[in-house]
């Protein structure tokens, strides 16, 4: 079978990227076991699409807010996450989709709160819903999305999706409040790092996994696995965000590089290039402390040159892998399934992306 180069025509944003890129990097394999992945979930994320098109719209400065981030679109990965799962059992039915549809508004007001705290002015490349609309406006937007998630969820039936819900925003809300007691800490170490990606990224990828699981009436068991598998992968998808942070290319992130350090958040690959050059805390602190605006790019290319020569980038891409090995292994629970291997594919791919 001939390799494609790229997913059909109207694939979803993350399945175009992804396959885009590994056509780029000579991944053919990946590229097409990426397009295999499009044919079986496809549909049902177009399903998500309309769903999230169709959500309500009054004429509010709030309705505006919440809009102006659904539809500047995203990667979709933990509705991508629901469809599988719910795959490995039954199938993609109403349940799910409504499932998937939560999960995508519990991250999107997770986004319109984190850029009021974090005074962002891009996100996804475009401006904020902010800074078209105001901070209070955006806070009540992401509350509005939170509510109509939860709404959802308890729609869907779906035994203790709900209850599990409420613990996993409560650890999310945890893990921020420790990102926030930790701004502009240089010695923020690796326990604190991990404490953080396993709350503030992880935790919702541990549910999309469940959830989508026990839509498609997997025991619980086997939904256990898909969480472990949700939370190695959310762990590598955070560790390869902070890397492209500092040593990405802007066009592609859809954000100025080093945003987060700008913030004063020490991440992982900056934890490492510490260990391992501590002349750096200078340059670090010099960005830390600028003025508002953009750090200076002869500034940003060097930290980022010596984080590269120090091994930081290797290591924080190998980290990356050995979390989604994990992922891949905690699915020899479940039986060979198309969704299986999809979900293999996610985790592969994922840990590849430059965006």
């Amino acid at each position: 079978m001939q390799a494609q180069t790229a997913p059909p025509v109207g694939s979803p944003e993350l399945l175009e990227r992804l396959g885009h890129l590994c056509s780029e990097r000579g991944l053919e394999n990946l590229a097409e076991r990426m397009a295999e992945l499009y044919e079986l979930v496809g549909p049902d994320l177009q399903d998500l699409e309309v769903a999230l098109k169709s959500f309500p719209r009054p004429n509010s400065l709030v309705s505006h807010s919440a809009h102006h981030l659904l539809e500047v679109g995203g990667k979709r990965l933990r509705p991508l996450c629901v469809a599988l799962a719910s795959r490995a059992g039954s199938g993609f039915g109403p349940e799910a989709l409504d499932l998937a549809v939560s999960v995508e508004l519990v991250h999107n007001a997770t986004l319109l709160h984190d850029d009021v705290v974090d005074l962002a002015d891009a996100r996804r490349g475009a401006s904020t819903a902010r800074t078209e609309y105001g901070n209070a406006a955006s806070i009540f937007a992401g509350d509005w999305l939170l509510i109509e998630a939860l709404r959802r969820v308890r729609r869907s039936g779906v035994p203790g999706a709900l209850e599990r819900l409420f613990s996993t925003v409560e650890e999310m809300i945890f893990a921020e409040a420790l990102q926030l007691e930790n701004r502009g800490r240089l010695d923020t170490g690796r326990k604190e790092y991990f404490e953080v990606a396993e709350g503030k990224t992880a935790a919702l990828f541990r549910w999309a996994m469940w959830a989508g699981g026990r839509a498609g009436g997997l025991t619980e068991s086997l939904c256990e696995a898909l969480e472990s598998y949700g939370r190695h992968l959310g762990v590598a998808f955070q560790v390869i965000d902070d890397l492209l942070d500092l040593t990405g290319d802007r066009s592609r992130t859809g954000k100025a590089l080093f945003t987060d350090l700008r913030e004063g958040q020490m991440t992982y690959p900056l934890i490492l290039a510490l260990e391992r050059d501590p002349s750096l805390r200078l340059l670090i602190r010099e960005i830390v402390k600028g003025d508002d605006g953009e750090a200076p790019a002869a500034l940003c290319e060097e930290v980022a040159d010596r984080l590269r020569a120090a091994g930081a980038a290797d290591r924080c891409r190998e980290l990356a892998q050995e979390r989604a090995a994990l992922a891949v292994a905690a699915l020899d629970a479940l039986p060979d399934s198309r969704a299986r291997a999809a979900l293999v594919t996610v985790a592969e791919s994922t840990v590849s992306r430059r965006a």
